[in-house]
């Protein structure tokens, strides 16, 4: 079976977009995982198959990770999607059902997509984490001088601010926090180095998929982080190594992410 797909990006942060609106097909984990392969396959950092709306939605976005695992959140990879089907329907807002929730999308005057990303949670069970603890200044064991801020965005992030991220090992360490056992669900990781109240200089590193050029969810996970430690006003350029995003943590609590996206190619693969 042939299957047409869009590969696009937003800062580098790469998808391959599916549409099964007609739920004609099922992708397995290895399907997944061949399709992710960047030698043998296409290559992504996550897969957005976009299916039927299940509640009040205009569609719901199912996410899977380079390893075949789902992700219950892609702030990057709604905003794509939704430039896509706004686009197709010559519609400048959309409604886009996740696990981690319902996702309000528009298209801005200068083409740019902002997501309401939602309310950011802070709770230890929302993380979630593996025990009562404190999310705002969490110690890992075995990593006893790094202090982490743990902000779930519909997906669980945690956030280690740092004098200059660039010098992190990332490649090393980033594995090594996404899977600890604090974690049950596993954890995405972000270092991140304030510049400026408007300013935040930041690295990711994605649960199942290693280290990627932006993250959206990361970015506002980022934000949340800085501002509720009065590191950043709630407005900010979140810059990661793909580009900027512009991500604003509003007075009635909900996050919103702005910034661009763009199609690479269309193209079709076998099932």
């Amino acid at each position: 079976m042939e299957i047409p797909f869009t590969k696009m990006h937003g800062l580098g942060n790469d998808f391959v977009v599916v549409d099964n609106q007609s739920l004609e097909f099922r992708l397995t984990k290895p399907s997944v995982q061949k399709i992710a392969d960047r030698r043998r396959g296409i290559g992504f950092d996550q897969l957005l198959t976009i299916e039927p709306a299940r509640r009040n939605g205009d569609l719901f976005l199912d996410i899977k990770n380079p390893d075949g695992t789902s992700a219950e959140a892609c702030g990057n990879g709604t905003r794509c999607v939704a430039s896509l089907i706004m686009s197709k329907r010559q519609a400048n807002t959309l409604r886009i059902e996740t696990v981690g929730g319902l996702l309000i999308c528009e298209r801005t005057k200068t083409g740019d997509v902002t997501v309401d990303m939602g309310e950011p949670s802070t709770e230890w069970h929302e993380i979630p984490l593996a025990r009562e603890a404190n999310t705002r200044d969490l110690v890992l064991e075995n990593m006893p001088h790094q202090i982490f801020t743990c902000v779930n965005m519909g997906n669980p992030h945690a956030v280690l601010f740092s004098e200059n991220c660039e010098l992190f090992e990332l490649e090393k360490i980033g594995p090594k926090i996404e899977c600890h056992e604090m974690f049950p669900d596993k954890i995405n990781v972000e270092v991140a180095t304030v510049e400026n109240k408007n300013k935040v200089r930041v690295r990711v590193w994605e649960r199942g998929a290693g280290q990627t050029a932006a993250c959206g969810s990361g970015a506002c996970a980022v934000l949340v982080a800085a501002a509720s430690r009065g590191l950043t006003n709630r407005k900010a350029d979140i810059v990661l190594d793909g580009g900027t995003l512009i991500i604003e943590w509003k007075d009635n609590n909900r996050v919103s992410m702005t910034g661009p996206t763009e199609i690479s190619f269309n193209g079709h693969f076998s099932l």
